[in-house]
C-alpha cells in the first residue's frame, strides 16, 4: 500500500478548484470604477463617502454610480447656465476651477464664472431655482427688480399717437412713433392741422351747397 501511494503525488493542483485554484496574473490596462462607467467623477470616492456616512447597513456600487451620475449632470447643467449669463456680461478674466468650468468656458469664448454668473443662471431656472431654494451663494448678489412704480411712464404725447385718428372723409391716420418731446410736439402739431383743414374744406362746401 505504501509502495502504491508513493506513485501518486501527495500535494498536487491538478483537478482541484476553489482557492487552490492557481490564477493566472490579470494583464491589460486597469480601469477605474468612473471610467467603466462613462463618468467624469470619481464613483469610488463617492461610493467611500456613502459608505463612511453609514446612510445604511449595505452600500452598492450602484448606488455610488448612480449618485455620481446625478452629481455630474448637476453640475453640467449649472455650468451651462452660469457660462450662458457670462457671456451675456462678456467677461474676459481666466478661470481654472474645474473641468466643467473649463469645457464650457472655452465653448462659449469665455475665460470667467463668478459667483454672481451662477446664482443667475440658478435663479433663471424654475427647478434649479426649487431645488436649490434653501441655498445661499457666497458673493452671488440678488436678482435684479425694480418696482413697476419706479419705472417710466408714458407721457400723454405718447399715448395720443399710440392711438390712431380718424380724419375726415373717414380717412385713418397712422402715426409715426416719437423718440422725443421735440418729435411729439410736431406730430402732434401736424395732426391738428390737418383736422383744421379737414374742418374748414367741409364747412366750405357747406355753405357753398347752400
Amino acid at each position: 500500500l505504501i509502495t502504491a501511494l508513493g506513485h501518486f503525488p501527495t500535494h498536487t493542483t491538478a483537478g482541484m478548484s476553489g482557492r487552490g485554484k492557481a490564477r493566472k496574473p490579470a494583464g491589460g490596462k486597469k480601469h477605474t470604477k468612473s471610467a467603466r462607467a462613462g463618468l467624469v467623477m470619481p464613483v469610488g470616492r463617492v461610493h467611500r463617502y456613502l459608505k463612511l456616512g453609514r446612510y445604511a447597513r449595505r452600500t452598492s456600487t450602484a448606488a455610488s454610480v448612480y449618485l455620481s451620475a446625478v452629481i455630474e449632470y448637476l453640475v453640467a447643467e449649472v455650468n451651462e447656465l452660469s457660462g450662458n449669463a457670462a457671456k451675456a456680461n462678456k467677461r474676459l478674466v481666466r478661470v481654472a476651477l474645474s473641468l466643467f468650468i473649463i469645457l464650457i468656458s472655452s465653448f462659449f469664448k469665455i475665460k470667467t464664472i463668478t459667483p454672481r454668473h451662477i446664482m443667475l443662471g440658478v435663479r433663471n431656472d424654475a427647478e434649479l431655482n426649487e431645488l436649490l431654494k434653501n441655498v445661499h451663494i457666497s458673493h452671488g448678489g440678488v436678482l435684479p427688480c425694480i418696482h413697476p412704480s419706479l419705472l417710466k411712464r408714458k407721457s400723454y404725447s405718447d399715448s395720443l399717437m399710440a392711438t390712431s385718428h380718424s380724419g375726415a372723409g373717414g380717412a385713418v391716420i397712422n402715426p409715426l412713433p416719437v423718440t422725443n418731446a421735440t418729435a411729439a410736439s410736431s406730430a402732434s402739431a401736424r395732426v391738428l392741422t390737418s383736422a383744421s383743414t379737414a374742418a374748414g374744406t367741409a364747412s366750405s362746401g357747406i355753405a357753398s351747397s347752400s
